[in-house]
């Protein structure tokens, strides 16, 4: 016959000691937990039944429209030109702050004189605020006496009107973007330089590796956990980059520097048009959540941790 064992019973201390640690748990994560329902949760929730009645943020009442939000935006080749625009101004912006951003690292790197000074001058412009940059930069922009005109001059060249042209408004933005905020990706960048071992470019110095040979079997990898980090921030934080576009060109002309964000902006609090903004918005949220899936899932295998 099968014989049982026994169960055996805890000890009252021991379960006196997981109650403690339980509510010492619960003391410690509540408050993050009720201030991330209050403010990060609800309102994301709301924003969903938001985007599925009609409102104007006055009346009283708040009609249930179902789906026909979504339909008209999805039905609007203005809304398809948009998120075109948003994904050109977020793969530009990005790359570029990627790939200049490791090479003034790795050029802040070498033993330079007034090496210091000059990371303090790249990093200056990421504690400014993007309006500023915005208004100092439309003086440069400007094809009559700004700083660009003067220098073309000096070839005889004209300057585009950067801000007034659809072709050349979205360029603008961009340079003033990738401008404000590559020095971040330089300091994460050189952080990550100073963490790679000195005895792995001896080594392969020894093994007679060049200069590029280097680069690529030793900074690379190295820098892969750190890049990973700068691509998911940076494209999140390209998405919700409103304050330079706002200055600089207003989402124009013709919408050629209008993003997602910046349409969600001119729904919600020029339109008045809750029910559409909460659609923009909630299109954001899963663009930047797959975006975020994506890169978790394929490009954290290419990362090189130790």
């Amino acid at each position: 016959m099968a014989t049982h064992m026994p169960k055996q019973e805890r000890h009252p201390n021991t379960l006196r000691r997981e109650h403690r640690e339980w509510l010492l748990f619960a003391l410690f994560i509540g408050p993050n937990l009720f201030l991330f329902t209050i403010f990060t949760y609800w309102p994301l929730i709301y924003n969903v039944y938001l985007s599925m009645v009609r409102w104007d943020f006055l009346r009283p009442t708040m009609p249930f429209v179902g789906l026909q939000n979504y339909i008209a935006a999805f039905s609007d080749l203005r809304f398809w030109n948009i998120i075109w625009q948003t994904a050109t101004f977020t793969v530009w912006s990005v790359g570029l702050t990627l790939v200049l951003g490791l090479l003034l690292a790795l050029l802040l790197n070498q033993p330079l004189r007034y090496r210091n000074t000059a990371r303090a001058v790249v990093f200056a412009p990421v504690v400014i605020s993007g309006a500023v940059v915005a208004v100092v930069w439309s003086y440069i922009f400007d094809p009559r006496y700004g700083l660009i005109d003067q220098l073309l001059g000096f070839f005889g060249l004209d300057s585009p009107n950067w801000l007034a042209d659809s072709f050349w408004a979205m360029p603008a933005v961009i340079i003033v973007y990738v401008w404000k905020n590559i020095g971040y990706a330089v300091v994460i960048y050189l952080a990550g330089l100073q963490n790679i071992p000195r005895e792995l470019y001896d080594a392969a110095r020894v093994d007679g590796a060049g200069a590029w040979e280097r680069f690529w079997n030793v900074t690379l990898p190295g820098l892969s956990p750190v890049a990973f980090f700068l691509s998911v921030t940076s494209v999140l934080t390209c998405f919700q980059a409103f304050d330079i576009i706002r200055v600089l060109t207003d989402g124009g002309p013709a919408d050629a520097t209008t993003t997602l964000i910046f349409h969600l902006y001119e729904l919600g609090f020029v339109s008045y048009d809750a029910g559409k903004a909460g659609v923009v918005a909630v299109v954001l949220f899963l663009i930047m959540l797959a975006l975020t899936i994506v890169q978790i899932r394929y490009l954290e295998r290419q990362v090189t941790y130790g």
